[in-house]
Formats: C-alpha cells, structure tokens, sequence
C-alpha cells in the first residue's frame, strides 16, 4: 500500500467531516496526526486526529471519511 502524501494539510485549513460537520482548524501535522487548534475546544485543549480519516485535501478544507460525531469521539489528547 503506497503512503499517501498529507503535505498538503497545512495551518488554518477547516476540519469537515463527510456529513459536512466543522470538526476543527489545523493547528498542524504532527507526525501522523493531525493538531487541532484549541480554539475550536470545548475544554481548551490540543486535540488530535489520525491522518487516515483523511479522505481529501482542497485549498480551503480537509475532508474526512468519518461523520461528525465518529470524528469527536476519536479525538486524541
């Protein structure tokens, strides 16, 4: 299985999930996750997310395959 290329995930870009949802904004990439930023936190906090939801990358958003709630509740700290 080829390794995607996620260089494309850059600061600032929105979290949506596949229903639409605003997961989060890209803090940055962290090794294979992804750093939310805390402003987007209901507790102040740095959240991660596995690159591997990842479904696609545009100029104005990452796309996940997970819908919103699957997203929130795979939050990591």
């Amino acid at each position: 299985m080829a390794e995607r290329d996620y260089s494309n995930i850059t600061e600032h870009l929105k979290i949506l999930a596949a229903d639409g949802t605003h997961v989060g904004t890209v803090d940055h990439l962290d090794g294979d996750r992804i750093k939310l930023t805390k402003a987007d936190s209901t507790d102040g906090r740095h959240h991660y997310l596995p690159v591997g939801l990842v479904a696609s990358v545009d100029d104005q958003a990452v796309h996940l395959s997970a819908n919103g709630a699957e997203a929130s509740q795979l939050f990591e700290e």
